[in-house]
């Protein structure tokens, strides 16, 4: 009898776990650091699917692309969503959830820098709130050229983070749309002079910096000024290398520094995949989850929510 309430007792606690663990999920708010704001043909048409689930786009416009994304980001409790894309794309955005949305600058190669005199004023307008997605590894450059001096004492005057591309891209990039891509390119030590020259400029390494994990770790630990984003290494590498990359982060004492982000272009499903990779991973503790998804994020973007 004693061991039947014993076991009775075991089941009971485990069932109550599981139950708290999934009310936990349910209730988790989340701040997606990398979300972009695309033509629902950015990628061809017809879009392609999914190389990892194989799932087809289903938006066959720009307004059911933004009705789906936005939907996507409700389901998945994704309270704040720091965007970046086409200037026209982001205008349609934040009308349709102002709330949600906050405005990045997607910049892929140097003609869409503004001039900046406007760029002063739309950060005084209130309608940038990032510097970035800065994909210069696409055109060539790193952020220790000359040309990105201006904009960067703008963002440390103004506070305003820069959200730089690091590490790697799609297969065959210098080959289908960016000949000047190099991976080296995407070493996040490269920019190092930038975090001496601006002691209060935040950069937030979008995609972990991935596959520099000692240079990431290195800039991490002497400049505090930096966080990384797991945006797109968390759904499209294979999820046993994202663990390993993810866990080192985290032995490194990192874990106040890592934040969500999906990279979500026009595949909805990588949100859910993104969002359920970083919940089963078996290392990482509740608060940490919670740390990832939310709290980083808020106080490196100084969110109130």
């Amino acid at each position: 009898m004693k061991f039947i309430i014993s076991l009775t007792t075991i089941f009971l606690l485990t069932a109550s776990t599981i139950v708290l663990a999934q009310n936990k999920k349910n209730e988790r708010k989340i701040i997606d650091t990398h979300f972009h704001c695309l033509t629902w043909n950015s990628f061809g048409t017809p879009p392609p699917p999914n190389e990892i689930t194989g799932i087809l786009p289903k938006a066959k416009s720009n307004n059911e692309e933004q009705s789906i994304m936005l939907e996507a980001l409700k389901k998945n409790h994704i309270v704040k969503a720091i965007t970046s894309g086409r200037p026209n794309r982001m205008d349609e955005y934040k009308v349709a959830d102002s709330n949600r949305i906050i405005e990045g600058l997607l910049i892929e190669n140097e003609k869409e820098l503004p001039d900046t005199s406007a760029f002063i004023q739309t950060i005084k307008d209130g309608k940038l709130k990032v510097f970035g997605e800065l994909g210069l590894v696409y055109f060539g450059k790193t952020l220790n050229d000359p040309m990105f001096e201006p904009y960067l004492s703008i963002c440390e005057r103004f506070n305003i983070p820069v959200s730089l591309h690091t590490g790697i891209s799609f297969p065959n990039t210098p080959y289908e749309c960016c000949p000047k891509f190099r991976t080296y390119l995407g070493n996040p030590q490269l920019m190092e002079d930038v975090l001496v020259m601006h002691p209060k400029l935040k950069v937030q390494l979008m995609h972990m910096g991935y596959p520099y994990l000692e240079e990431t770790k290195a800039i991490l630990n002497v400049y505090p000024q930096v966080n990384v984003d797991v945006a797109v290494v968390d759904w499209r590498i294979p999820t046993t290398e994202f663990y390993n990359y993810l866990k080192a982060l985290i032995d490194a004492g990192l874990e106040k520094r890592i934040m969500y982000g999906s990279d979500e272009m026009i595949w909805p499903d990588a949100l859910d995949l993104s969002i359920k990779n970083i919940e089963n991973a078996p290392f990482l503790n509740e608060e940490q989850k919670q740390d990832i998804f939310y709290n980083n994020a808020a106080k490196f973007f100084n969110i109130q929510q």
